[in-house]
């Protein structure tokens, strides 16, 4: 599979259709702790990526700051439209240093993800 820059994606035919499907926005905040929340991981790297058409397209590429959080990640998400008992949504991997997360990503919805390090794993670079 082909990885994509958001950059590069806005540059193709492909991203109307995209955006046609995911024309909301919802927010992600990354909190990277190790000892069950009690100290941050600063430096950690930090992928989000979607796949879409074949392609995976790379949002955001980044690092944890010394609290070991990320916050006001925007990520585009499907309009939550009427049906509020299942919401449309969309699925986006977190790469945090080695290990992959899955978050789903809802229209005007702030989601949380907590990456829990544990000492000895290799994490970022």
């Amino acid at each position: 599979m082909k990885d994509i820059l958001f950059s590069d994606f806005k540059d193709t035919d492909l991203y109307n259709e995209f955006i046609r499907i995911n024309s909301g926005s919802g927010m992600l905040k990354i909190r990277a702790y190790a000892a069950s929340l009690a100290l941050p991981v600063s430096d950690l790297d930090i992928v989000i990526s979607t796949v879409f058409n074949d392609m995976n397209i790379v949002f955001f590429e980044g690092k944890t700051d010394k609290s070991g959080m990320i916050e006001n990640i925007s990520l585009p998400a499907p309009e939550l439209g009427d049906n509020l008992i299942v919401p449309n949504t969309i699925t986006y991997n977190i790469l945090a240093g080695n290990k992959n997360f899955s978050v789903n990503m809802y229209d005007g919805v702030c989601v949380v993800q907590n990456i829990n390090y544990v000492p000895g794993e290799v994490y970022g670079s």
